[in-house]
């Protein structure tokens, strides 16, 4: 029995009623232990985040393909969680503190974690929310976050296992430093700016007083770090000064440094001679390396906040030590000035790199950092991407992906945070007691600190106490005894006790002090194992690894809940039944920070790629085009969209434009135009209502007779195929367009109309069959009005949601396709042709066909009642037209004759068009001229061009529908 649908559709009052029915009912996975698995991880928003329109994008298109597979009969799953987002949260949470006159250093790391954990609890869940708003049908029973207990094992045993392997270890190198925030960000989170600035050329006197060499530097305050002058080796010009070994007299520091070969130098360039300042720029860092300087013996002059420290050879005046680093350029320019020093000084347009979150120009700093071997771990997914076991989606991001892999750096990983998985990594010290004349004992430390990497503590300790029983035997260190291995937190009250007892500060003994590494990992490092971890690796049984509901209280107790890691899925573990994953989708903006890597670690831990196919979408953008930002006040916000238009229009409008390799512009009127095809369907089906038409009882088609049936039947038969080869080619706004025009133009438009007043049994068992087959085949597109309609049809064995794809069982009548096509040809033909002339819609004319062929007799004969309900032909004659003025339509080839004595004005019709047509014409014709002008098109506005060339489409296409409709005349 159906339900009466209400005269006007209202998208907000179905949205929350069918997204709380289909979570609280389990639909987003249901149980299906013996389907063919899919699966699809949402790349995870952060938890700071909220949605944009990108989210609005990326998620659409995952909740096209999961519904639709689901619609398959498919075991889907589709993950879901939210990212931890290390320096954005860490921020968040500051800032609110700062916002109440407090800071993060008036708490200890704990209890600084634990404020972030009760933040994330209040506050940390609304994009989650958002995501429901836009239908998006996730898993949430499973829900995920980068945090839980069982990720952060998994975590740990990869960093674990990469250092066991030789592919992870710590270094001194040059790192991306954020002087803001205190830590290392990655190469990918520096956004380059062009600034206004200077460069400044300096005299660098030669040691033994004989001249000098001038160098140019953006940066002059790095002087103080400089090491070396490079010259290129094939540089005549200072080929004495280096076989001399000649040095150059620093000012300033008065530091003596070598002139050396380097190919870094460009002869063509200036002087042709560089500076070379290894500890602050990532191309002197190399020069640095290949002239012979260890990165131990580099110079650093810059503290973690920017501000200029003493370097090692404690050269540098102590008036500069302390100042920020721009207010040292300032000092050392005025300095150098005052020395005469300063040769010139140009204004120069400098691309400068900021940090995206802090803000600040970012900081070359030469310190300690933990790397990841990224070169090798990047060998088997470029392989997989050559033998097409990883389809990258369009196929010309390819080119891209080799590119960056085949010239990949090693990869930090390190970042100086409390918020974050922390390093499984401790630091052994040897501490000697040794007792002081008046009994009491001293600490002296001894070498250098030791590296234990391990999964907890007390393996940790473990290999620290078979280190130093190891290092007993050998040395002399340990005066033959066995060291006490204790942690930091054990330390002091050791301490107190040695040294309050005389006979242990007079035994000599050492004890070895572990200390726990205070960085925490990037979070892209453990981002990059969603496509397992997810899953319950390295767990890999039937039982569920513990997934956290609560994390604040579980992290504090330990308690956790528990979910099936079969889900619903079958025999065997979560992570054998659904890795590798089918596909991702992500923007191409993270091909490096998050696709690349998760290829890396999948391929090495799982020993299989992580998904099969890989789905690159562009931006969204502004509608002239430009990148959408806050500063440019042009976000537009999804959610606004959604409560304007419908979640429902939205999406829509996301797939419809989605086309491989091209950015989609931003068109609200598009959006409007989407609600309408929703509004023209729930009319639609109000219609069908009308006229009895209910849900259909059948997959398969119902028996058709009469040709109209018939036909419509083959146009879902093509639909259907048409709509299947765009999904198995991830063409989103093909698919999104063959469900658009069958429902608009084949089913609304044509075939309700053409069933209008002979609406039998037949008719009535075949149109409702064919509105089930659209609100299936639509239903991963616009999920909510579809569901609306599902129900309101009838009842139903199942839910929309979870029903069963397009069967139809039925081939295309051609002979009906041929009859109802012509007719459709013939109507839509001599609409066109009354409104180029201007003959009223609803005026009935007379038709002539002279010598009509097989099919139009068939056509005339067979759908006479239509041809004067929406042909508006009173009759049709199979004879010659009568002389005079008359306008001529075809249909299928053949020729209809049309009188228009007595129905419009001929001579003025010609005059109108032919005033119309010369108007036209000559616009035309002037914006051609304008767009063959180079010096126009290559100097106007972008967006100006842009018109210019749609107004001409526009009038050329007036030209030629004017000449037609002339030509009709005679």
């Amino acid at each position: 029995m159906t339900s009466q649908l209400d005269k006007t559709f209202d998208p907000a009052a179905i949205e929350a009623k069918w997204y709380s029915h289909w979570e609280t009912n389990g639909l987003f996975r249901p149980e299906r232990p013996d389907a063919e698995p899919f699966t699809l991880v949402n790349p995870p928003p952060n938890v700071t985040g909220s949605l944009h329109i990108g989210h609005a994008l990326d998620n659409t298109l995952q909740d096209v393909v999961v519904r639709y597979e689901r619609l398959r009969g498919k075991d889907a799953l589709w993950v879901v969680g939210t990212d931890h987002a290390g320096i954005a949260t860490q921020m968040v949470v500051e800032r609110q503190l700062e916002e109440r006159q407090d800071k993060r250093t008036n708490y200890s790391r704990e209890e600084f974690v634990d404020k972030v954990w009760e933040w994330k609890a209040e506050s940390g869940g609304q994009i989650t929310r958002q995501l429901r708003r836009l239908g998006c049908s996730m898993d949430w029973s499973r829900e995920q976050f980068t945090m839980d207990p069982h990720f952060t094992r998994a975590v740990t045993k990869v960093f674990v296992d990469l250092y066991n392997e030789g592919l992870i270890y710590r270094d001194k190198r040059l790192v991306n430093w954020d002087p803001k925030l205190k830590t290392a960000i990655s190469d990918l989170e520096v956004e380059t700016r062009e600034i206004q600035g200077h460069f400044w050329h300096l005299k660098y006197p030669l040691a033994s007083g004989d001249g000098h060499i001038s160098v140019a530097t953006t940066r002059p305050e790095t002087m103080l770090a400089d090491m070396a002058v490079a010259v290129h080796p094939s540089d005549e010009r200072y080929a004495a000064l280096v076989a001399d070994g000649a040095r150059v007299k620093l000012p300033i520091t008065g530091r003596e440094i070598p002139i050396v070969f380097d190919e870094h130098a460009d002869p063509e360039l200036g002087s042709g001679a560089v500076k070379i300042t290894p500890g602050h720029d990532f191309n002197d860092f190399e020069v640095g390396k290949r002239v012979g300087f260890k990165p131990s013996e580099m110079l650093n002059m810059l503290d973690a906040e920017g501000k200029v420290t003493q370097t090692a050879d404690g050269l540098i005046p102590e008036n500069l030590v302390g100042l920020d680093r721009f207010e040292a350029r300032e000092r050392v320019v005025e300095m150098l000035a005052a020395q005469g020093l300063l040769e010139a000084t140009e204004d120069r347009t400098i691309p400068t790199p900021f940090g995206d979150r802090g803000g600040v120009v970012i900081e070359p700093w030469l310190t300690d950092q933990w790397y990841v071997d990224a070169a090798t771990l990047a060998q088997p997914p470029m392989q997989a991407v050559r033998e097409g076991r990883i389809e990258i989606v369009p196929k010309s991001w390819e080119k891209t992906f080799f590119n960056w892999m085949e010239n990949i750096q090693p990869w930090c990983v390190s970042r100086q945070l409390w918020w974050g998985h922390r390093i499984p990594a401790w630091y052994g010290t040897a501490i000697k007691v040794n007792a002081d004349e008046d009994g009491s004992a001293h600490l002296e430390f001894t070498g250098r600190p030791k590296v234990f990497v391990a999964e907890t503590e007390e393996q940790a300790l473990a290999l620290a106490q078979a280190y130093v029983d190891d290092l007993g035997r050998d040395t002399p260190l340990l005066a033959g005894r066995t060291a006490a291995v204790v942690t930091t937190e054990e330390l002091d009250a050791e301490m107190d006790a040695l040294c309050n007892a005389q006979e242990a500060a007079k035994s000599n003994l050492t004890i070895y002090n572990i200390y726990r590494d205070e960085d925490v990992l990037d979070t892209w490092f453990s981002s990059a194992l969603w496509p397992f971890a997810t899953l319950g690796w390295p767990e890999e049984t039937s039982n569920q690894p513990p997934f956290a509901s609560s994390e604040v209280e579980m992290r504090r107790t330990g308690v956790s809940t528990s979910l099936d890691t079969n889900g619903t899925g079958g025999s065997g573990s979560l992570v054998q039944r659904h890795y590798p994953n089918d596909l991702l989708i992500s923007g191409f903006d993270i091909l490096f920070f998050w696709d690349a890597r998760m290829a890396m670690q999948g391929m090495h831990f799982m020993g299989e790629v992580p998904w099969r196919r890989l789905y690159l979408h562009g931006l969204v953008r502004a509608p002239d085009g430009q990148k959408m930002s806050k500063s440019k006040g042009n976000v537009v916000d999804p959610l606004g969209l959604i409560d304007k238009f419908g979640a429902d229009a939205l999406r829509f409008f996301m797939a419809a434009m989605e086309s491989q390799g091209r950015d989609i512009k931003m068109d609200e009127s598009r959006v409007e135009g989407y609600r309408n095809f929703a509004t023209k369907l729930w009319n639609a089906t109000r219609f069908c209502q009308a006229n009895g038409i209910g849900a259909s009882q059948s997959v398969a088609a119902p028996q058709a007779t009469l040709a109209v049936n018939k036909w419509i039947v083959g146009e879902v038969v093509e639909t259907l195929a048409e709509l299947d080869k765009a999904m198995a080619d991830l063409r989103f706004d093909a698919a999104a367009g063959a469900i658009y025009h069958f429902t608009w133009d084949r089913f609304c438009d044509w075939y309700l109309e053409l069933i209008k007043g002979q609406i039998d049994a037949e008719t009535k068992a075949v149109a409702g069959w064919v509105l089930d087959q659209i609100l299936v085949m639509l239903h991963p597109f616009m999920p909510f009005i579809t569901e609306e309609l599902w129900h309101a049809q009838g009842a139903r064995p199942y839910e929309l949601i979870v029903a069963k794809w397009p069967q139809p069982e039925a081939k295309v009548d051609k002979a009906a396709k041929a009859e109802v096509d012509w007719l459709i040809e013939l109507t839509s033909n001599l609409r066109a042709a009354k409104n180029e002339l201007g003959i009223a819609p609803g005026a009935k004319l007379e038709a002539f066909i002279a010598n009509p062929s097989d099919r139009a007799r068939q056509g005339i004969a067979g759908n006479s009642a239509a041809l004067e309900r929406l042909a508006r032909l009173s009759a049709v004659h199979a004879a010659p037209a009568p002389d005079g003025a008359a306008l001529q339509v075809s249909a299928g080839g053949d020729l209809f004759v049309i009188p228009l004595e007595g129905v419009i004005d001929i001579d003025a019709e010609k005059a109108r068009l032919s005033k119309a047509l010369e108007a036209s014409s000559k616009e035309a014709k002037a914006l051609e001229g304008r767009l063959a002008n180079p010096s126009f098109v290559e100097r106007a506005k972008p967006e100006a061009v842009d018109k210019a060339r749609a107004d001409h489409a526009h009038h050329a296409a007036e030209v030629a529908r004017l000449e037609a409709a002339l030509a009709r005349l005679g």
